[in-house]
Parts: C-alpha cells; sequence; structure tokens
C-alpha cells in the first residue's frame, strides 16, 4: 500500500506540473495537494482555479471553470466529484441547447470540507467552513459553516419555461 501512495503522489506531482504549464497564471494550487488517477482540470480562457494546501481528490474528480472556482485548505473529495462554475443556457425554444452558449458564476468551497462521492457542485454555490457533504448530493445553493447536507433522493420534474 506505501508503494502505491508514492506512486500516486508522484503522478499527482508530474500533472501538477503539466497543469501548471498549460493554465499558468489562472491556477494556483497550494502545497502537498494529490489526487487519484483521471482527476481532470479545465479552465478556460480567463477563468482562475484556486486549490489550497492539503486538499486531496480521490479517483474521478473534475474541476470545470469558465470563470472562478476556489477551494480551502484541507478539503478532501470522494470519488467521482464534479465542480461546474458554468451550466448550458436552454431556454431559447428555436436554438439547439448547444448553441445558446453558458451563464457564468462562481464556487467557494471553505476550508476543512469533506466532498462525499458523486457530488456534483455547481455555480454560484458557496460551501462554508468544516461541512461534510453526503454522496450523490446536488449543491446548487449557499451552505453555511459547520453543517452536514445530504441528499434526500426524490427527483422533482418541472416543465421547461420557454422565452417568447
Amino acid at each position: 500500500m506505501i508503494v502505491l501512495k508514492i506512486i500516486f503522489h508522484v503522478i499527482a506531482d508530474v500533472k501538477k506540473l503539466f497543469f501548471k504549464i498549460i493554465y499558468g497564471k489562472s491556477l494556483s494550487i497550494g502545497k502537498k495537494v494529490s489526487w487519484r488517477k483521471s482527476f481532470s482540470l479545465m479552465i478556460e480562457n480567463k477563468a482562475t482555479v484556486t486549490i489550497g494546501d492539503n486538499c486531496f481528490f480521490n479517483n474521478y474528480c473534475s474541476i470545470n471553470a469558465k470563470n472562478n472556482i476556489e477551494i480551502g485548505n484541507n478539503t478532501i473529495f470522494g470519488e467521482g466529484v464534479k465542480v461546474y462554475d458554468h451550466n448550458h443556457r436552454f431556454n431559447n425554444k428555436n436554438d439547439p441547447i448547444y448553441k445558446q452558449g453558458f451563464s457564468e458564476g462562481s464556487v467557494i468551497i471553505g476550508k476543512n470540507c469533506w466532498i462525499g462521492s458523486n457530488v456534483v457542485i455547481l455555480k454560484n454555490s458557496k460551501i462554508g467552513n468544516n461541512v461534510v457533504i453526503g454522496a450523490g448530493t446536488i449543491i446548487s445553493e449557499d451552505v453555511p459553516d459547520n453543517r452536514i447536507i445530504t441528499s434526500d433522493r426524490n427527483n422533482i420534474i418541472n416543465k421547461i419555461i420557454y422565452k417568447k
């Protein structure tokens, strides 16, 4: 197990260097940040991503920024966590969704948080310090400090209201 940890840390260090070369000043990564396999990071033109010290991303996590994403120190991510600071526009009935562009916001995740497996964090979410988010939860709003948030797993289906 020790050998695997060393291998993951070496791979993470190489990938950090690769990301810094690609994204330059758009990316700030703190000390002792690591991730496992298939970590994905996409930063568009003028976007910024800041990752604090001692953060850990488990397998298959992704961060996708068109504007701004900030992650505080000592925050850990379970497998399959997705973070987006943007969303597709879709309410123009006359245009295909892929042509409608994106709405953008920001995502701020506080210090000392545990983000469970398969959590999705959407634009304009602000997660406080010392927050635990249960597996499979979708976050699209503010979460105050020192909270546990879980999903009740009930789907709500609404009709799309198109612009005229």
